[in-house]
């Protein structure tokens, strides 16, 4: 019986190194330490859906907010919203007719629809037909994919405000990874559902 007890400790006391690195590993690959803050893990995630690489859409838009990712909706949605961009989310965000086609064309060409990655595709199924402008937070995908998360900690975050402020929680967001073992939800830490 004494023979049995001492095996045992000594398999929990080798054990225990192992897992030490073994969180520390984890943590690396999930690019977060302890308290949940974003480090630059050895394995880098794959982006989700392609970055923005047009100047000239970066410039506009991204000079508001996050220029998002094409990917991210259908080619008619992004056609609505730029046909409407006169009353843009309750701002006049026109542009003159030739700027403004230049960007729709870039927007079309790499809408969700047209994207070989998983998440894109995703997000160019038929979502609910919704009143007003297009939005991101209205598709299904996004819906499912952010169910789980209390209003309060988006709404009412002041660090946040919005389920629109992508990259509030997606630290990565304009790099086009949505990674969601690397939310960070500000105030809060790591997002695990």
């Amino acid at each position: 019986m004494n023979k049995t007890v001492i095996i045992i400790a000594i398999v929990i006391v080798s054990l225990v190194p192992i897992c030490v690195l073994m969180g520390d590993t984890l943590r690396r690959v999930w690019g977060h330490d302890e308290a949940g803050h974003g480090s630059e893990g050895w394995i880098e995630s794959r982006k989700d859906v392609e970055p923005v690489r047009n100047e000239t859409y970066e410039a506009e838009c991204g000079a508001c907010h996050l220029a998002y990712q094409p990917g991210l909706l259908p080619a008619a949605a992004w056609r609505r919203i730029m046909g409407s961009l006169d009353d843009h989310y309750g701002d006049d965000a026109s542009l003159d007719k030739a700027l403004s086609m230049r960007i729709q064309d870039h927007l079309i060409r790499n809408a969700a629809e047209h994207s070989a990655l998983s998440r894109s595709r995703a997000f160019a199924r038929r979502g609910p037909v919704v009143q007003g402008p297009p939005r991101i937070t209205d598709t299904d995908y996004f819906r499912r994919e952010h169910y789980e998360i209390p209003v309060r900690l988006v709404k009412e975050n002041r660090d946040v405000g919005s389920f629109s402020n992508c990259q509030a929680c997606h630290r990565n967001a304009a790099a086009g990874v949505y990674n969601e073992h690397q939310v960070v939800i500000p105030g809060m830490g790591r997002w695990d559902d």
